[in-house]
């Protein structure tokens, strides 16, 4: 696999690399990388159809992905398990040499005759890896990037809408209050003056009663 390095340092500019894996064993290589360098890297795994004759995905496969760090007593930077087709990215803490691993798995129920009746190995593996390119590693994710910015144009229009809204609800809720406020002031005023009014001709018609009655025992 030492030969297979220099290629993959072009990864970022040629086309995606692959090679064959038996479903019981791992294959690993080896990369030199300097520190703080960006790795990002796609997968496909493929399995031997005889009936198509060629390399088809299958739902059925698993890729046990693990990179260690050889310098640092293979401290382990990166585990995971994914599909038949993934990704995998990590950044190299410190300069070295480091061990990448793709150990495949499938429940097909056909890796047990993959091996003798496919060509090469049992899976085919497509691996296409960017390193320390970031501006290759960003331009393949562009579209991904400007959908999420329109998202959050988006959503940022709605949320300037919601404030919008609520600050008219807020304008119409104190307007409300005012007039209500004012009715009520309106309302108790004129209850008032009733009650004065009202007030003001018991005190008519007893005073009235009081000298009619006068009168008539006077008469």
């Amino acid at each position: 696999m030492r030969s297979f390095l220099p290629l993959l340092s072009l990864a970022s500019v040629a086309q995606a690399l692959y090679f064959y894996i038996d479903v019981t064993t791992p294959k690993c290589f080896y990369e030199e990388l300097p520190k703080d360098t960006l790795v990002v890297g796609h997968y496909t795994a493929e399995e031997w159809d005889d009936q198509r004759h060629a390399w088809a995905k299958h739902d059925g496969i698993s890729i046990y992905i693990s990179v260690d760090e050889i310098f640092d007593n293979d401290h382990r930077v990166v585990s995971q398990r994914g599909g038949s087709s993934g990704k995998f990215t990590f950044t190299a803490a410190e300069a070295g040499d480091h061990k990448i691993c793709f150990t495949p798995s499938s429940n097909s129920g056909r890796s047990n005759w993959l091996s003798l009746s496919s060509p090469n190995g049992g899976i085919r593996l497509t691996l296409d890896m960017a390193i320390g390119e970031t501006s290759a590693i960003e331009s393949g994710d562009k579209t991904k990037i400007q959908d999420l910015a329109t998202r959050v144009k988006d959503l940022n229009a709605r949320l300037n809408d919601i404030r919008r809204e609520q600050v008219f609800q807020r304008e119409r809720e104190a307007e409300f209050r005012d007039q209500s406020e004012s009715t009520n002031a309106r309302v108790v005023r004129w209850m008032l003056i009733q009650l004065v009014v009202l007030g003001a001709t018991c005190a008519w018609q007893l005073s009235h009663l009081r000298s009619f009655f006068i009168k008539q025992k006077l008469t």
